[in-house]
């Protein structure tokens, strides 16, 4: 993307990323479910979109942004060698961090992305635009965290764009595993904090 008028590629992204987020917000709302993120590559570009659904405050528990490897082992808890063994930008770090945030969170699912948004990579073979995220969701009663989605995606464009995508298919995948869970009495747990009446 360059110049300041955002490209077409970055506009239908953030079309459809925040489609996702208003129609995920009102389907959580309704089922008394929440949500955590934990974002690196996109830095806090997903909590931003669904919080600027109406009503978000009922369902958006909170985001974690752990941008380098240090903060993923301080603010999540993951373990070191895993990140040194496979990369902050990996599958296995996006696993970890799903599962470690909501074990972290008072919430019912959550959603984490890690990847190489360029322009420069990372000095590994993985090319620029490579994304990893990965789903994850608290079930039955002793609140056992699960994996449900694991993805590795490659986009094409600016930073700017692959960031965008990025969320956009954050948001696409919760929206899919939110409206297969939700209300099919399978044993998800609902959880969540106590949110005030007033919503933003």
């Amino acid at each position: 993307m360059t110049g300041t008028e955002p490209s077409g590629l970055f506009r239908k992204a953030e079309g459809d990323a925040f489609s996702a987020a208003i129609r995920l917000v009102e389907l959580l709302s309704r089922g008394r479910r929440s949500l955590v993120l934990a974002e690196s590559c996109t830095a806090g570009l997903v909590s931003d979109l669904v919080a600027r659904v109406s009503g978000a405050s009922a369902v958006l528990w909170g985001s974690f942004v752990c941008y380098s490897p240090a903060a993923k082992e301080r603010m999540l808890g993951l373990d070191g060698g895993l990140i040194m063994r496979h990369g902050p930008a990996s599958m296995e770090t996006a696993r970890g961090m799903a599962v470690h945030a909501l074990r972290k969170a008072d919430a019912s699912f959550s959603a984490a992305v890690t990847g190489i948004a360029g322009p420069l990579g990372d000095g590994s073979d993985t090319p620029v635009g490579t994304v990893w995220l990965a789903l994850a969701f608290r079930e039955g009663a002793g609140a056992v965290e699960k994996l449900a989605t694991e993805k590795k995606l490659h986009f094409s464009g600016s930073r700017a764009e692959v960031r965008m995508q990025a969320a956009a298919s954050v948001l696409g995948e919760l929206l899919d595993l939110a409206t297969g869970m939700v209300g099919q009495g399978n044993g998800l747990k609902a959880v969540g904090f106590q949110p005030g009446n007033k919503t933003v």
